[in-house]
């Protein structure tokens, strides 16, 4: 573009600008769009914060709750539910901005023995798609509402020339279709700047508190792309349409297509193409898998008979009063083991069925926007569903090893004889208890979001599917703007 082109696309857009300044409508809605963007990153990041805190405070009452248990007998703290222990998973700092799907599958984890829990505390738990109009966080604003603000400030762009008779007085002076396009679009980018500036300066933020520069960058150049696929199609709206309604109509026609109806068609279409079992129907078949591996407390059930045989054999001894470990303990350790393996097979499978259904999902980016903007942004967070599954697998294991220690200490530090005989009297219960000293077991758990690099990999297919958006959207408009001409 020649410096006379350059000299008239700033003219256009300053002379758009003097429009939307003698315009309330245009004003008001510019408002309402910074207010609500600033407001909401502000009201989200003290949000988070708090909850930050009391995360801390209560995975520290919890693990405290539980060393501070007296003398018991070891199994009785396997069943710790009474006692309460929990794994909480510390978000990452750019949560604050968008939470993902952590406000619906929550982000701790009751842990127990002989079961696996599923995260709880979510904020939306009532919600069953991420479809659905969450509350209003920077992302759900930038995302769903800001395109509305940008086609009521600028769906009349063109065809307000068209209607006031002035597009062909500009094209007379030389102004060309495509120059008035453009002066338009720059006029509507300055606007997308003002509304991803908030944006920008919390992501910016985050950096202070380790988040990579690589993951803000790719946030924020991930939404300017989204506005900017929406300011193209508002040009080119715009530019089609000889009237204002007919420019404004069709735009909110595409609002409501891609915004709101294409997500839920996404969300609906990977259910339908990956069908999971549901909730009902899996439990009874965890059962009956756990069913053919016996009862863990019952050392006599005939499924530990071969167990039983080979600790014989192993400690060369003719019965397992003769044992030098509690036979009770070495079965609840061995049942557990085996329910585990259980349990994790039908985990990964369901998992991986969330997955098939999140992936064929996100293929709708190509067809909407929107689908693509909310994926990028879950998933260049931390908040994606790949982070929440890993967080299962990883709090999975510290149960499994947490149970397995305080088993450890059944075999070791109780006798068989008096764990046999513990409901015998109360002297006999207290003697079937071990030292308190014994429950310091619990391991750390500090779960952290997956690296920047591989963040911004899985990031690589949504940030195409914007890409093709405004290479195709570029192309109309050319076609339409040499038109004009």
């Amino acid at each position: 573009m020649s410096i006379n082109n350059l000299s008239k696309v700033v003219i256009v857009a300053k002379d758009e600008w003097r429009y939307w300044l003698r315009s309330k409508l245009a004003m008001t809605v510019l408002a309402i769009g910074l207010l609500l963007t600033l407001s909401s990153v502000v009201v989200t990041a003290i949000t988070m914060h708090e909850l930050s805190h009391a995360r801390h405070e209560l995975q520290s009452n919890a693990e405290q709750s539980f060393v501070d248990q007296p003398d018991r007998h070891p199994h009785r703290m396997v069943h710790y539910g009474h006692y309460g222990h929990y794994a909480f998973r510390t978000p990452s700092p750019l949560s604050t901005l968008d939470p993902g799907i952590d406000a619906y599958t929550g982000n701790s984890i009751f842990l127990e023995g002989h079961r696996q829990n599923s995260a709880m505390f979510a904020d939306q738990r009532q919600g069953t798609a991420l479809t659905k109009l969450g509350s209003l966080t920077p992302a759900f604003i930038v995302q769903t509402l800001a395109p509305l603000l940008l086609i009521l400030i600028g769906y009349s762009s063109i065809s307000r020339e068209r209607e006031s008779q002035t597009l062909s007085y500009l094209l007379a002076q030389g102004t060309s279709g495509i120059t008035l396009i453009v002066g338009k679009g720059l006029a509507l980018l300055s606007v997308v700047g003002l509304i991803i500036a908030p944006l920008a300066v919390s992501a910016l933020f985050t950096v202070s508190s380790g988040e990579s520069l690589l993951v803000v960058t790719s946030f924020v150049v991930g939404y300017a792309l989204y506005l900017t696929v929406w300011v193209l199609l508002i040009l080119l709206a715009s530019s089609v349409f000889s009237k204002n309604s007919g420019s404004f109509t069709a735009l909110a026609f595409m609002w409501i297509l891609l915004c709101i109806v294409m997500p839920r068609v996404a969300s609906t279409s990977a259910s339908t193409a990956v069908p999971s079992t549901g909730k009902i129907e899996t439990d009874f078949a965890v059962k009956a898998e756990l069913r053919k591996l016996g009862d863990g407390h019952n050392t006599n059930d005939p499924a530990f008979k071969q167990f039983k045989q080979s600790l014989l054999e192993k400690y060369n001894v003719n019965s397992i009063d003769e044992l030098p470990v509690n036979f009770r303990g070495l079965v609840a350790s061995e049942s557990e083991a085996k329910q585990t393996d259980v349990l994790n097979q039908f985990a990964e499978q369901r998992m991986q069925a969330e997955l098939k259904q999140t992936q064929v999902s996100r293929y709708f980016g190509w067809v909407s926007p929107m689908v693509a903007i909310r994926s990028l942004s879950m998933i260049v967070v931390g908040t994606s569903i790949e982070t929440h599954h890993r967080f299962l697998r990883e709090t999975e294991q510290l149960r499994f090893d947490f149970v397995q220690g305080l088993n450890k200490v059944h075999i070791e530090k109780l006798n068989y004889q008096d764990d046999m005989n513990r409901n015998a009297n109360a002297a006999a219960t207290q003697k079937a208890r071990v030292s308190a000293d014994n429950w310091q077991i619990l391991q750390e758990f500090n779960f952290t979001v997956d690296s920047a690099n591989i963040r911004a990999q899985r990031s690589v297919p949504a940030f195409l599917q914007l890409l093709l958006w405004i290479a195709v959207l570029v192309g109309g408009i050319k076609f339409v703007g040499k038109r004009l001409s």
